[in-house]
């Protein structure tokens, strides 16, 4: 008998929806066309992409011209990043980001920074928050953009978006968003909000891998960032990904429209294990802000454990769990976010990220806290660290 996998890593990739995959299916087979050429069967496929375009479009309260589509968030942050800073390259080389973006971003700005540019990483406060003021004060004559995650992916603090969209605006600084955690899970308003490119990826809600967009508000003076044919208005050469396109519409019509629901059951089962860890595991913190935060994401720090040994335990369990960004699951250093929010090293090697998906039971949270205090406490009996912390409570 298999054994029961309890997944708790929707943050990291999600399945896709059976009725995202059957909306798929028919255009690796009968229609298969490539919507650049001038047959029908292609002709048709070049409405379908229009027409998904359009429905992501309306997801963030744009027009469909402003909507291009990538191979997911990875590519989108780097052609926001890296054409911008070429386009704007004669007003000024300075950029302003976060010590918590994903490395998708920071590795790009530390490429930009090679190539001549300058960039601020701003510092965040212990529950990850960006100080509006703070970037203000950062921003120069020679700014031309601001990159800010919308929502961290690792401990769920969703940022002053629209603060930050203000301020940018005002100063006439290009504003970027990392919105890959927080579409769908979060309301978003491009227009209202003042943000001028942002980046989200199928995978995460419960669409296809290998698929994404790029929002660039019209104006906005941003060059190719893939070379070659026409496709994307000629911004993004490539034959289109028309399945993925079309499983990212359906995944994004379906996240949305369900969103009010579905993150309200996310926030109750999240505050439930947020509410039983607390209570019930000793020496353990949550990390990121406490209620400016994603319906999904819990993270916690665990005083006298090894983080991977945690995971490895949990998975033996059945249990599906992170201890940061899926992105650097192989590396051995700390989170940076942890570090960049104060957490020491030895702290920050013992963190777990729970994210809860559309599917996720109270029962299942209940299991997964059940056997996390078996693990903790399993793990910290063979610490001596801990032994001796444990003397030295007690002699007090």
């Amino acid at each position: 008998m298999d054994k029961k996998i309890i997944y708790m890593d929707h943050a990291a990739t999600t399945p896709v929806r059976p009725e995202v995959l059957e909306e798929m299916l028919p255009y690796f087979t009968e229609k298969f066309g490539n919507p650049s050429s001038i047959y029908s069967i292609s002709s048709e496929n070049k409405n379908a992409i229009a027409k998904a375009r359009e429905t992501i479009a309306g997801t963030i309260h744009t027009t469909p011209e402003n909507i291009y589509f990538t191979a997911g968030g990875s590519e989108s942050d780097n052609w926001a990043l890296k054409a911008a800073a070429e386009a704007y390259a004669s007003k000024g080389k300075h950029i302003i980001t976060t010590k918590i973006e994903h490395h998708a971003l920071l590795h790009t700005c530390e490429y930009l920074e090679q190539k001549g540019f300058e960039v601020t990483y701003l510092d965040v406060d212990e529950n990850g928050l960006v100080d509006p003021a703070r970037l203000e004060s950062a921003i120069r004559p020679d700014t031309i953009l601001i990159s800010i995650m919308f929502a961290n992916n690792e401990i769920g603090t969703i940022e002053p978006v629209a603060e930050i969209g203000r301020i940018a605006r005002e100063h006439g600084v290009l504003f970027h968003t990392d919105a890959v955690q927080a579409y769908t899970q979060v309301p978003i308003d491009v227009e209202e909000m003042k943000i001028d490119m942002l980046s989200a990826s199928g995978h995460k809600i419960n669409g296809p891998k290998g698929v994404g967009f790029l929002y660039i508000r019209k104006g906005v003076k941003i060059r190719s960032f893939v070379h070659g044919g026409a496709q994307e208005r000629r911004r993004r050469a490539g034959t289109e990904n028309v399945p993925g396109i079309i499983g990212l519409a359906a995944a994004a019509r379906i996240a949305t429209e369900r969103m009010s629901e579905r993150t309200a059951a996310e926030r109750k089962i999240r505050d439930h294990l947020i509410g039983r860890i607390e209570s019930e595991i000793p020496y353990a913190k949550l990390n990121g802000d406490r209620t400016k935060r994603l319906p999904n994401n819990v993270n916690f720090s665990f005083s006298f454990i090894e983080g991977e040994s945690m995971l490895i335990m949990l998975d033996g369990k059945g249990i599906c769990a992170s201890s940061g960004s899926a992105c650097t699951s192989g590396s051995l250093d700390p989170s940076h976010v942890l570090l960049a929010i104060g957490l020491p090293h030895e702290i920050a090697h013992g963190s777990l990220r729970l994210t809860i998906g559309d599917g996720t039971t109270m029962e299942e949270a209940d299991y997964v806290v059940d056997q996390l205090k078996e693990v903790v406490e399993w793990l910290r009996s063979m610490s001596p660290l801990y032994e001796d912390f444990v003397k030295k409570e007690q002699s007090r």
